[in-house]
């Protein structure tokens, strides 16, 4: 952990973006180029930018108001990881893995993620909640 609270897997990323609502189509953007530079399939972009929106709207909805994006290569994997500074997010287990109720109009987010990306982990305490996912390149 930085000085400054931020998990240390999110400020070494290869790049690293800061975000508020209302640059989620940059960031976005930014997002895609990203994951093209380091390898994903064109045809793969679809889904990750749809998890990324879901995990990316989360954090400055319901974390904070501003929150960071850390993005790097990893071996086979692109490796993303969305932090916050909401800290008193109490979950039971790991959230995302079921499925919201079949009438629900929100609470999707992570479930959607965590199917989209190949492996989806939450980490929240004092310094945050941060959100990391990873997609295989290869």
């Amino acid at each position: 952990m930085k000085d400054d609270g931020v998990p240390a897997h999110v400020t070494r990323a290869a790049r690293e973006r800061a975000f508020s609502l209302a640059e989620l189509p940059d960031l976005r953007e930014f997002a895609a180029a990203e994951a093209l530079l380091r390898g994903m399939r064109e045809e793969a972009v679809g889904d990750f930018l749809v998890a990324l929106n879901e995990v990316a709207t989360n954090a400055v909805t319901h974390g904070s108001i501003k929150a960071r994006l850390g993005i790097r290569r990893e071996g086979p994997d692109l490796v993303v990881a969305v932090h916050d500074d909401g800290r008193d997010w109490r979950f039971e287990g790991e959230p995302g893995h079921d499925p919201p109720p079949e009438n629900a109009t929100s609470g999707m987010g992570l479930w959607v993620a965590r199917l989209l990306s190949d492996d989806l982990h939450v980490t929240t305490g004092p310094g945050g909640t941060t959100v990391t996912m990873r997609f295989l390149l290869e």
